[in-house]
């Protein structure tokens, strides 16, 4: 194995870290307003996920900057072809982040519903977004002679990619809320659960269409078994989410999101953007890399920061696993013309 196939396999797996790992937070901002019905409720959602999300987002930055190294043919015409779902989730993403940082700066309900709608759409946007984009490379773009992509935003609006936002966009916000009933009290973690079986009336026809359409259009014969296991991983994560077996449930949606992962770019290779125009104008893993020498330097330091970066990142976790609950958040005035249920009692004049 070459070692061009070596980083396209790298960047599948830190894609698909990434889709697991910030698409339980992506579903957690887009449920906010729908299970945070009270302050204290909303703000045991944030401090759910508030430890890890930054962290989480190291994966996309990480992805970026491997494509942008081993693979910039790839890189230059997928970001330039996709150029404005990308600054509309680059947008969204620094909307969110931002969102997180300030929503307790304020003491008015209006500061804080504010910050609420922009973790929402923050999370909403780049969710579907995702999906459309990776099912657009899968399918293949117009990409002409000259590595450049010729396609406008219409091009993008295709039944198949729109069916890769929905399944995206579902599949997180099932993640998501079983993410809640794992890591939160009540009465968050009850309302999580009626959420992600809810969720799951979408997530899972979605969820199966897309695979299978993607396997006949695009498969390889040794992604059937995977298309199957991700079904059934699928399944069987509502199916202990009814039974209550909330890590179970997770860890199911958290395998499926993995394994859709692995169908995509298993379809994709050895091409790494398809052109539409002529076959012959396919970007694949050998024509878009860069030379032998940068894919060295490249592994050589991957192999030494990687684990570093892992080991931390799975002590976070450690040290962040007990629930949330509302006897953990500190009590705040409610200002502004909130219903006051969550105001600090007055001192003692």
């Amino acid at each position: 194995m070459d070692l061009a196939t070596v980083w396209f396999i790298a960047i599948a797996v830190l894609w698909t870290g990434y889709f697991i790992l910030e698409g339980f937070d992506f579903g957690v901002g887009i449920l906010l307003p729908v299970l945070g019905r009270r302050d204290v409720d909303r703000r045991v959602m944030i401090n759910a996920i508030g430890p890890i999300w930054d962290g989480n987002e190291v994966w996309v930055i990480t992805a970026g900057g491997a494509m942008f190294a081993a693979f910039p043919a790839w890189y230059a015409t997928a970001f330039s072809g996709f150029y404005l779902p990308l600054l509309l989730i680059l947008l969204a993403l620094i909307v969110r982040g931002v969102a997180f940082e300030y929503r307790g700066k304020g003491d008015t309900d209006r500061w804080r519903a504010w910050w609420d709608r922009a973790i929402f759409w923050g999370s909403a946007l780049p969710a579907f977004l995702w999906g459309l984009v990776f099912a657009n490379i899968v399918r293949g773009m117009p990409v002409d002679g000259d590595e450049i992509l010729r396609a406008g935003v219409i091009d993008l609006l295709n039944p198949y990619a729109l069916l890769g936002g929905l399944t995206t966009l579902s599949l997180f916000i099932l993640h998501g809320a079983l993410f809640l009933t794992l890591k939160t009290g009540q009465p968050v973690r009850s309302r999580a659960r009626t959420a992600a079986l809810r969720t799951a009336c979408v997530a899972v026809p979605a969820g199966a269409v897309f695979l299978v359409w993607t396997q006949l259009a695009h498969g390889k014969t040794w992604t059937w078994p995977i298309v199957a296991v991700a079904a059934a991983a699928l399944v069987a994560g509502v199916v202990l989410a009814l039974r209550g077996s909330e890590g179970r449930s997770f860890a199911c949606t958290a395998a499926t999101i993995g394994l859709a992962s692995v169908t995509l770019f298993g379809s994709l290779f050895p091409a790494v953007l398809p052109s539409t125009l002529d076959p012959a104008f396919d970007l694949t893993v050998a024509n878009a890399s860069s030379a032998p020498y940068t894919l060295t330097v490249m592994s050589w330091v991957a192999a030494v920061f990687l684990p570093v970066v892992m080991g931390y990142q799975a002590w976070s976790y450690w040290v962040f696993r007990k629930r949330v609950t509302r006897e953990h958040i500190e009590p705040v005035p409610a200002y502004g013309g909130g219903d006051g249920q969550d105001q600090a009692p007055a001192p003692a004049e």
